[in-house]
């Protein structure tokens, strides 16, 4: 995609002009040369985004752009890796290399003058195509207002009806295992129904064993099978390490004991039903399966004793409601844009898809914007439906400003269905070059609103919330999915290596070598022994849920294949050792590594462009001897393990880049006690982000005066803090830790507090009480220990969300709902031994969740006291704590 390219390649050539001018010292000048020259097509392209669907002059002009753009960065990439390379041989191997190093320097030189001239020729010889973009199209809207992020079903128009009859399919009918399904042509909302038919009340009191998985085209059985298990139970190391036949018979014996509901979502085969069944037992408890698919034969061979259930189309009503809905955010259309909306409503026929793609479109648009619309969707009126949402579809993609498609394509990356963390996707998309940095923003903050604003224009699915309300996971309709990975094949923006077989790919692909990006979640393994060769690819993503040990062997074949790699992500492949060819890719920002090794060797702080290092390992403790501090672009380091980190210089001898560093750093997690110093902290004052993971005693040791902890009240930016009790192999009753330091040696605007096995006394509770800016608190496992609580005064004032885990507390004692006037959610887990919850909770009238998961009878009854109290509130105060929603598991406590 020429927009991106363009973009990162100047960032590019700035941060090396920057940061590594010595590396390039030879070809600096003509490097200057051509960041000038390229800045001629970063407003042209922008100008022309919206107008390139109809002209094929820009089409052609854009390619052309594209291809001279990833010329050049491939000129420049391979050079810096070479240049690198070099400056990191002995003198002796320096001395070897001394009549073929100048050599290359000379070819660089002749290529960047070629590029230039391709450069040149393209905008003087060209300027027709520049001409076009010239003309205006009346498309531009004001200023978007920011909306907060809604999940998907609770938008919902046209399928209270039909959501009552699958509910009626479900909850009634013989005491023998049903199988229902929901059928319908793709965008109808098939998904849309059965999530909103899952989250419904009544569906949550009839099943309280319940689980969701889609399914879709490509799935892996042993994934699917894993990803039901985690609704009922840990999973253990011993069932990631089972196939998918034991794992079958394990969800088995899970799933007999009692009534269940399964939702198989998006089955394409009979065979993918046969898959599967065996792991559902006919247990004679009401149990149920509830399947969406778009193919009716699919539907009959799961039951063919029962009739399956045709979605319908929206009625013209339901269109006009839904479409004012999306477009204009309530159901009350202007009267200048009634009769274009009313036509564009008709026009999508009912289709759900359609009417929500096309109301992005409209999202804060002038009337003639409208007009324009409703001319474009006339063209589409003979063409049958699918190829109608297709071009509904594309129209939206061409309607997108520049920054926001390489964006939405990068979508088609992830494998279909899949429920992407918003985390990963930012750092990811920052990664790639996609975010434009302004002084008012950081990089993190602006891919958020990149990602709010496709949401607002519903080409993008909200699929879980955070406490704070932000978005924390995502996922694309599996049509728009389809549309990203078609408009990338086109543009060259990435490639999905599918059903991998090492027999017949290379000759089936041979464009290997044009690609830039690829994607594989299949035989990965396979695919990494074939020794493949990637020239030019700048990114290798692999979401396989099947974990693969990667043979020594291959050790290097990722790193051999794939030589300017700046986005590795195989969380699925495990070293068994450091691959040390990885130090070589300089291009790195983004790495996820997956191992069972201690140590990062000091060779890692080499990638000097690294932004995001994240390490999952077997090992209980990690040491990383790489020097971080000199790795000037490191945003992100989170590990599993109890990190230990290398001690930052004297500030005597801090070089020129470590002080540019310093700043950056935003997330930390998990670290060992032991690296939370001073020295180490004044190297990161910007944190956000901080995992502690270790004996949390020695935080609180007293050492001439201070302690550990004092280091954490001066991070001013921190807003998350876990802290994380491990004193293996002794048991974490010999590690409590004896108090909380005093409030306010905490950081100053700490938002979200995690503690974990730390078995502190419920009287350290009012310290927390007093941390101001507190909103959200999590209590895990063995956080607090003791029999009786007492709330004192004045306490937890912003505090939003508690969640309370396992812990021997008996007696809660809240004088008034004073104590917590602004808790919306209350989660206890674990808590057997806890008699009742303080009845005053009903009186908190900003309480709108109350969860309690296996804690007893007594628990259960006074939660239900506090539903009845709330609901005497609601009538009495028209309305508010209206969505009061209360969960008890088991039901029958």
């Amino acid at each position: 995609m020429a927009d991106a390219a363009v973009e990162f390649l100047l960032e590019n050539l700035k941060q090396l002009l920057l940061y590594n001018a010595k590396l390039i010292i030879d070809i600096k000048d003509q490097v200057e040369f051509l960041y000038n020259d390229l800045t001629l097509f970063k407003a042209f392209l922008k100008d022309s985004t919206e107008k390139r669907g109809k002209h094929e002059t820009l089409k052609e002009l854009v390619k052309q752009i594209r291809n001279v753009v990833y010329e050049a960065e491939d000129a420049i990439d391979s050079f810096v890796a070479q240049a690198a390379a070099h400056k990191a041989r002995k003198p002796l191997s320096k001395a070897l290399h001394v009549f073929d190093y100048p050599a290359k320097l000379r070819n660089v030189g002749r290529e960047i003058e070629s590029i230039r001239t391709k450069v040149k020729d393209i905008y003087e010889h060209k300027k027709f195509g520049f001409e076009i973009v010239n003309v205006g199209d009346g498309s531009n809207g004001g200023t978007k207002e920011k909306k907060p992020p809604v999940v998907e079903e609770d938008n919902v128009v046209g399928f209270e009806d039909e959501a009552e009859k699958v509910i009626n399919l479900l909850t009634g009918g013989s005491d023998e295992l049903q199988v229902i399904t929901i059928i319908g042509m793709p965008g109808l909302g098939k998904t849309t129904l059965a999530k909103m038919i899952y989250r419904n009340s009544k569906i949550e009191y009839e099943f309280y064993s319940r689980a969701w998985v889609y399914v879709s085209q490509d799935y892996s059985r042993k994934e699917l099978f894993l990803n039901i298990l985690n609704n009922f139970t840990q999973l253990t190391d011993s069932m990631y390490k089972m196939n998918d036949e034991n794992l079958a018979k394990e969800l088995y014996k899970f799933l007999e004991k009692g009534k269940y509901l399964i939702v198989l979502d998006d089955v394409w085969t009979e065979e993918a039903w046969n898959d599967l069944k065996i792991a559902f037992p006919k247990n004679n408890k009401r149990s149920r399966i509830l399947i969406t698919s778009r193919i009716k034969r699919v539907a009959i061979h799961a039951n063919p004793n029962l009739e399956p259930h045709n979605l319908r189309f929206l009625t013209p009503e339901e269109s006009w409601r839904l479409l004012q809905r999306k477009a204009l955010g309530a159901e009350n259309c202007p009267e200048e844009f009634m009769r274009d909306g009313m036509h564009i409503s008709n026009e999508c026929q009912g289709l759900p898809l359609a009417i929500v793609v096309i109301g992005g479109i409209l999202l804060e648009k002038g009337t003639d914007w409208w007009e324009k619309v409703a001319r474009s969707v006339d063209a589409y009126i003979a063409m049958d439906q699918d190829k109608r949402v297709d071009n509904f579809i594309a129209l939206s993609y061409n309607h997108l400003p520049y920054h926001l498609k390489a964006c939405f394509l990068y979508f088609g990356m992830f494998p279909e269905d899949f429920e992407i963390p918003v985390w990963k996707l930012v750092r990811l998309w920052i990664a790639e070059g996609f975010i434009q940095q302004n002084q008012e923003m950081s990089w993190e903050d602006i891919a958020e609103e990149y990602l709010e604003d496709l949401v607002g224009r519903n080409l993008v699915m909200v699929g879980r919330l955070r406490s704070n309300g932000k978005i924390k996971t995502c996922r694309i309709h599996d049509m728009l999915h389809e549309f990203c990975k078609k408009e990338a094949a086109e543009e060259n923006f990435f490639q999905e290596i599918k059903r991998f077989d090492r027999g017949s790919y290379v000759s089936s692909n041979p464009a290997l070598e044009k690609y830039r990006r690829l994607c594989i979640h299949t035989r990965v393994l396979n695919y990494i022994s074939s020794k493949p060769e990637g020239p030019r690819v700048r990114s290798f993503l692999s979401f396989s849920s099947d974990e693969t040990i990667l043979p020594t062997e291959h050790n290097s074949s990722i790193p051999g294949a794939f030589k300017l790699l700046r986005v590795l992500d195989a969380r699925s492949v495990i070293f068994t050792r450091f691959p040390t060819d990885l130090t070589k890719l300089v291009h790195l920002r983004y790495i996820v590594l997956s191992s069972n090794f201690k140590i990062l060797p000091d060779a890692i702080s080499s990638l000097w462009n690294m932004q995001t290092l994240v390490v999952e390992t077997s090992s209980r403790v990690l040491e990383i001897r790489a020097d971080i501090w000199k790795m000037i672009q490191l945003r992100h380091v989170k590990t599993n393990a109890s990190t230990v980190l290398p001690g930052p210089l004297s500030k005597s001898r801090k070089s020129k880049d470590e002080v540019l560093m310093s700043g950056t750093l935003q997330t930390l997690s998990t670290v060992s006690p032991e690296s939370c110093t001073e020295e180490v902290f004044a190297r990161a004052p910007n944190l956000k982000v901080l995992g502690i993971r270790g004996q949390l005693g020695k935080l609180l040791e007293i050492k001439n005066g201070s302690m550990l902890f004092d280091s954490l009240g001066r991070l001013s930016h921190l807003e998350n803090l876990k802290l994380m009790n491990d004193v293996f192999p002794r048991p974490p009753s010999e590690g409590s830790l004896s108090r909380l330091p005093q409030p306010y040696k905490f950081p100053p605007n700490l938002r979200k507090l995690t503690l974990s096995d730390t078995l502190l006394e419920w009287k350290d509770m009012s310290t927390l009480g007093m941390l101001e800016k507190l909103e959200v608190l999590k209590l895990k496992d063995n956080a607090f220990k003791g029999e009786w609580w007492k709330t004192e005064d004045g306490g937890f004032r912003g505090l939003r969300v508690l969640h309370i885990g396992r812990t021997n507390l008996v007696t809660w004692n809240v004088a008034s709902g004073n104590h917590f006037p602004r808790l919306r959610h209350l989660f206890l887990k674990h808590c057997g031994c806890l008699a009742s919850l303080p009845l005053v909770f009903g009186d908190i009238v900003c309480l709108q969740v109350v969860d309690v998961y296996c804690t007893n009878e007594s628990v259960a009854a006074s939660a239900r006291k506090i539903q009845r109290r709330k609901m005497e509130v609601q009538g009495k105060q028209s309305g508010r704590g209206n969505g009061f929603k209360l969960s008890v598991y088991p039901p029958d406590q």
